[in-house]
């Protein structure tokens, strides 16, 4: 069993910053996946950031590319969300995720669904 505890959210003005950080508890070993995710009222849940474990690769959809930024600290089981140049459409709960269980076909961290763990989610609102 793996828990994660988001922290960080907020209100924020559009233009500004914000940094999401979500804490791991329990079995996270092995951990093939790190994702943030968010979801607004009304919308499914998108992912926003990945980082795969093996490699520490990263991916980011074009509507946050260059703009945001996931890192982890494996010593800590901790990994962020650095947010910068936020829009108002940036609104919503941001989850954390972890995909503990290892898939039968490559590119599985590139979908929600495919994680294992979520976190209780932390509120970011940007206005304008």
């Amino acid at each position: 069993q793996v828990r994660l505890e988001e922290s960080g959210g907020g209100l924020v003005q559009a233009g500004g910053s914000l940094r999401l950080s979500c804490a791991a508890s329990g079995r996270t070993f092995p951990t093939y996946a790190m994702a943030w995710a968010r979801q607004a009222p009304g919308k499914e849940r998108e992912l926003v950031a990945v980082v795969t474990t093996w490699d520490e690769n990263t991916y980011y959809p074009d509507s946050v590319k260059g703009r945001f930024t996931i890192s982890r600290d494996a010593a800590k089981n901790t990994v962020y969300l650095q947010m910068d140049n936020l829009k108002p459409e940036d609104t919503a709960v941001y989850y954390c995720g972890f995909q503990t269980r290892k898939r039968g076909y490559s590119g599985s961290h590139n979908y929600a669904d495919e994680y294992d763990y979520w976190g209780q989610g932390t509120q970011v609102t940007v206005s304008s």
